[in-house]
């Protein structure tokens, strides 16, 4: 099946020969950039384009037209390049467009070696550009991906060559005009005949732009493994250019352009695209579940996570941005000091003063265009959010007031929210997906903000959250898939888990005293031991009555408080081998209160740590940015969990 991406989106390839199709309304040339990890190209040498048309891994059209096949051989690629970016551009002349958004959208598809056809994305929204990257084959890890860019540029070839790091970026661009302009067309081979690997040499002095020389032979394996990774590789900005500080993928380069949300496959019924920008001038609107995916369920989840990925790679971008910035700053106020002339006098003054000026304009550039994405992305949650399902809505969205037990367990869950502090109020919904590989921990002190220095009161609101988060997986799941139990040996939380006692969903009450741990904790080590035993046999249909099948979360309130060293064990033993076999964790307590010192640091770290109040202590290794988390908690005198709660209790007694 092709995956019809979205800007932004990214697709593993499972082959290593491909060929690349491209078709516009207009001529166009095409061309594409060898870069290495961090995305950089260095030199003319590592362009393909129509007056160099054949690299090593990689060969392009000589001549600008409505078609073009570009033949890749990921393997024939040389040492060192982790990333190719195909490119187009507009030809100069009188008789030719002004612009992408004055022509029908470019189509790409990216095909396999017998014609299959991997992936297609569609370059909507551009509006002023003369220059686009369209596409971006990267490696991660040992795995190639194909990513939809769509970034353009109103300032045409030279200076989408600049963007990438080439210092001849102007030279270049005529060199690929003129050639387009006179060079013969070509139809390319298949990607069958591709070079081997070859070390790229270094251009001749007579021809700065010439091709390096490669030899042909037979190339290695045609295929790669694919993994299942949502997010892309980490970003890279090259500080030499930092004046228009913006992610890869966010648009075009010019104020004034828009993102086209819209997928060129989910068009209103009847209606067709507009031949031209100037036919239909009303601005894009959002479309909730525009990605790929199966289901609508499936396609919102991908959208959710390409949302968090834009964010990232735009707060990035500010960042990095921001840093350049200070250090451009420090560095020309030590220059002032340095210099003799500037000590004495309004020189100096003046020379600091412009430093600051030119920091200033800087960040301020670059938060404009920060604002300009937290825009779109504002504005395709506020679209995302009402159609999202039960397992991915807040508690305050309508869909739980039309809530029915579900006939399919979901793909994914959400435990809250994430958002950055440049961000705010915008907030991405942390989905993980369903079934829990990792046990979760609310963590119920000691530290809290303002407000909450009552230790008693943040671990009330740390069993509210559990209780919350409890509710909405026996809701997401068929009645009797997913079952709920509860220690709480000091019986202190009574009160706090009345929602789910009241309503009847327990198999049975919550457990108290040491002998609730014990008995509870040996029936679910027994059920993980015979589970584990059918299914290394091959036969899972042969265990026990007594045993139920369903998937368990138990909840263990003021963890470690009646549990002693063999408790210990067996709940270690529980965090380990339960998730594989339907049995997961979810502990709330505070850590300082557990006093078996590195006996138990092995649980912790195999817990996700949640909190009752928002906290910026999810690490994102992708960026490295510091995630505030906010759980998803019930609004302050909301009925609907105990409606929910209701609707799941019937179902189970129509079970019974």
């Amino acid at each position: 099946m092709t995956a019809e991406l979205v800007r932004g989106q990214n697709h593993t390839l499972t082959e290593v020969r491909l060929v690349i199709r491209i078709s516009a309304g207009v001529p166009v040339l095409t061309g594409a950039t060898l870069g290495d990890q961090g995305g950089k190209v260095h030199g003319p040498q590592w362009v393909a384009h129509p007056g160099a048309p054949a690299l090593p891994g990689v060969e392009v059209s000589r001549q600008a037209s409505t078609e073009h096949r570009l033949a890749v051989d990921l393997h024939a690629l040389p040492e060192g390049v982790d990333r190719v970016d195909v490119f187009l551009a507009l030809p100069t002349g009188p008789a030719v467009a002004l612009r992408f958004g004055a022509v029908a959208a470019p189509h790409t598809a990216v095909e396999g070696a017998g014609g299959t056809e991997l992936a297609s994305y569609t370059l909507t929204g551009l509006d002023a550009e003369t220059a686009v990257v369209a596409l971006e084959l990267y490696r991660k890890e040992a795995a190639w991906k194909v990513r939809a860019v769509g970034q353009g540029y109103a300032a045409g070839l030279a200076a989408l060559l600049a963007d990438q790091g080439l210092r001849e970026a102007a030279d270049l661009a005529a060199v690929v005009h003129e050639a387009a302009a006179h060079g013969p067309s070509r139809v390319l081979p298949a990607p069958s005949s591709m070079p081997a690997p070859h070390q790229m040499s270094a251009p001749g002095p007579s021809d700065p732009y010439a091709a390096a020389p490669y030899d042909t032979c037979t190339s290695g394996q045609d295929g790669t493994p694919a993994v299942s990774e949502t997010a892309g590789p980490a970003p890279s900005f090259d500080t030499r250019n930092p004046y228009d500080a913006q992610a890869p993928g966010a648009g075009p380069r010019e104020p004034g352009s828009r993102v086209d949300y819209t997928h060129p496959a989910r068009r209103p019924h009847g209606t067709r695209p507009p031949a031209s920008a100037a036919a239909d001038d009303r601005p894009a609107q959002p479309v909730a579940g525009d990605a790929v995916g199966w289901s609508m369920e499936e396609r919102l989840y991908n959208q959710v996570w390409g949302m968090f990925e834009d964010l990232a790679r735009s707060t990035a971008a500010y960042r990095s941005a921001v840093e350049f910035a200070d250090s451009r700053l420090d560095r020309e106020l030590d220059e002032a000091l340095t210099d003799p002339r500037g000590r004495l006098g309004t020189a100096g003054d003046a020379a600091r003063e412009a430093a600051h000026a030119r920091r200033t304009q800087l960040v301020d550039q670059a938060r404009a265009v920060l604002d300009r994405d937290l825009a779109q992305l504002t504005a395709e949650s506020e679209v995302v959010e009402p159609a999202l399902p039960p397992a991915y809505a807040r508690w305050d969205n309508p869909v739980w007031h039309g809530y029915d037990v579900p006939t399919e367990p979901p793909m994914a869950v959400r435990l809250g929210d994430l958002h950055l502090p440049e961000s705010v109020p915008l907030r991405i919904p942390l989905l993980v997906r369903l079934p829990l590989e990792r046990g979760l921990w609310l963590d119920s002190g000691p530290a809290a903000p303002d407000g909450f220095q009552d230790s008693a009161e943040l671990r009330d609101l740390a069993v509210e959250a559990a209780v919350a988060l409890a509710a909405r997986l026996l809701a997401v799941h068929p009645a009797g898939d997913f079952a709920v139990q509860i220690i709480d040996a000091a019986g202190t939380a009574a009160a706090a888990f009345g929602p789910l006692t009241r309503s009847g969903v327990l198999a049975a009450p919550p457990a108290a005293g040491a002998a609730g741990v014990t008995q509870t904790l040996e029936r679910l080590t027994r059920r993980v031991d015979l589970v584990q035993m059918a299914l290394r046999g091959g036969a899972p249909e042969s265990l026990p009555a007594d045993v139920d099948t369903a998937r368990q979360l138990l909840i263990v309130h003021d963890f470690p408080h009646g549990f002693d060293d063999r408790a210990v064990t067996r709940l270690r033993y529980l965090a380990d081998e339960g998730p594989d076999v339907g049995v997961h964790l979810l502990l709330v307590a505070d850590r300082e209160d557990a006093a078996y010192g590195p006996l138990l640091d092995p649980l912790w770290r195999s817990l996700t740590r949640l909190t009752p109040l928002p906290d910026d202590h999810f690490a994102d290794p992708w960026v490295g940015h510091a995630w505030t988390y906010e759980p998803s908690l019930v609004p302050a005198g909301s009925r609907i969990v105990p409606q929910v709660l209701a609707e799941v209790a019937k179902a189970l007694a129509k079970r019974r």
